[in-house]
């Protein structure tokens, strides 16, 4: 089916976002999976480039425009190259929405024009070592000092951990407030007592840095606190629709790509003399992937329209990120199976997908947590 939601300087945009692909990732990605963390040099090409910002104002170096649909090329065909260690959806559409709608005036200045040219690489640090989507189990705290906060805990599973600049820290502002009581502090590159741990190994995305933060008396300046004291979770609900929603769409581009390279596979492939192509089981294990596909697109192109004219609720969301993400993980290890043992070999796109992508349905709201936030607006 056509897709009916992009105009004309989407495309456009979708060409200036593979010629990047082609000539500042693609070349140095392999060594960057072997680093285990992608150049700082590829941040300010994305900046130069207009890849960062779009939702900042222009008077900030910004692209001055809060139309989702551009970050959603840019989460599609970051997707289709397999390359998603260069974290700029991160940065776009999970951090920047805290800094554009919460940062001062002040803030604003002191930090905006970074985060557009990519001389400030940001994170969130919400999750602990014994918390991860519950807010109240959160322990890193910070005592209010008169002029400044005194921050200490420590945080795990950050991406971006080693290489932010800037990051935008949950804890606990008022201890006996539960959820309620939480706050969001931005702690800078180079404040004493703030240590990055390990670039933690994972099974995929080996490029994306991630790591262990610790906070060690850290004195916050009063000046960074973003948004309203103790009002972090209502501010954390706001923006995880967009958040999700971003997960969403990058895990639907990734079950069409597997799906285009596995129909070519299976018609190249033979078995037995003939072409896999020429199997029914083959054939229906296709069918049912390009018409789950299919249908799953549909609605997130719908989210993405219902978004970018501000009117994408959680449940939906919700409902769009657990949906898409397991279908993910469904074509990932069924498109695996077809190309049989050289699914299994590292040098080949979908083993690399496969690994990859299987963090999808954990990070941003498990499904299991998404189904419970669609079940409670349903049952109460």
């Amino acid at each position: 089916m056509k897709r009916q939601i992009f105009a004309p300087e989407h495309d456009a945009f979708r060409a200036t976002v593979r010629s990047f692909l082609d000539r500042e990732v693609l070349p140095h990605y392999e060594q960057w999976e072997k680093d285990g963390i992608v150049s700082r040099d590829a941040w300010r090409a994305a900046g130069k480039q207009g890849l960062l910002g779009f939702a900042v104002p222009e008077e900030y170096g910004g692209g001055g425009t809060d139309d989702f649909r551009y970050s959603a090329v840019l989460a599609e065909e970051f997707t289709r190259a397999g390359a998603p260690g260069l974290a700029l959806g991160l940065h776009n559409d999970i951090i920047g929405p805290y800094l554009t709608s919460l940062a001062t005036d002040e803030q604003k200045r002191r930090w905006l024009p970074g985060f557009c040219d990519g001389s400030i690489i940001t994170a969130i640090a919400m999750t602990e070592p014994g918390a991860g989507s519950d807010l109240q189990g959160i322990r890193t705290h910070a005592e209010d000092r008169g002029d400044h906060w005194v921050l200490n805990g420590s945080k795990t599973f950050i991406s971006n951990g080693i290489l932010a600049d800037l990051v935008i820290v949950v804890a606990k502002t008022t201890p006996e407030g539960g959820a309620r009581g939480l706050s969001l502090l931005v702690v800078e590159r180079g404040m004493e007592g703030f240590e990055r741990g390990r670039n933690l190994d994972k099974i995929g995305q080996k490029s994306q840095d991630t790591a262990e933060l610790f906070f060690n008396d850290v004195k916050v300046p009063k000046a960074n606190l973003l948004g309203d004291l103790d009002g972090a979770f209502v501010h954390l609900m706001t923006n995880l629709a967009q958040e999700r929603l971003s997960i969403a769409v990058a895990a639907i581009a990734a079950a069409e790509h597997l799906l285009e390279i596995t129909t070519e596979y299976v018609k190249e492939r033979e078995a037995f003399g003939r072409p896999l192509a020429t199997k029914q089981h083959i054939r229906f294990e296709v069918a049912e992937m390009a018409t789950e596909c299919a249908v799953t697109r549909t609605f997130l192109d719908r989210c993405i329209e219902d978004h970018a004219g501000g009117g994408l609720d959680a449940v939906h969301a919700s409902m769009a990120k657990w949906w898409a993400t397991e279908l993910q993980k469904r074509v990932a290890d069924r498109c695996l199976q077809l190309h049989g043992g050289y699914g299994y070999m590292s040098e080949y796109p979908v083993a690399k997908a496969f690994t990859d992508g299987r963090i999808q349905t954990i990070y941003g709201g498990t499904t299991e947590i998404m189904k419970e936030i669609i079940g409670r607006s349903l049952l109460g």
